[in-house]
């Protein structure tokens, strides 16, 4: 679901980061590709980044996506 905007869904950027977010599937849907890859090859900082992603995404901010 995309709004008018343009702005992602944050619930699906949630769910996509506690499922798929070690691959950095959250940041390539959010269009932060740079930081997806990133997070892709280092496996989700080895499981740091993603766990921080989604403690961040629990608590309402949306900046995280914006590099």
């Amino acid at each position: 679901m995309e709004e008018e905007s343009g702005e992602k869904d944050p619930l699906v950027t949630l769910f996509l980061s506690i499922f798929l977010g070690w691959c950095g599937l959250d940041r390539f849907y959010r269009g932060a590709y740079f930081t997806g890859i990133l997070k892709l090859v280092t496996f989700g900082g080895l499981g740091i980044w993603w766990l921080i992603d989604i403690l961040l995404l629990l608590a309402g901010e949306e900046d995280i996506f914006k590099l």
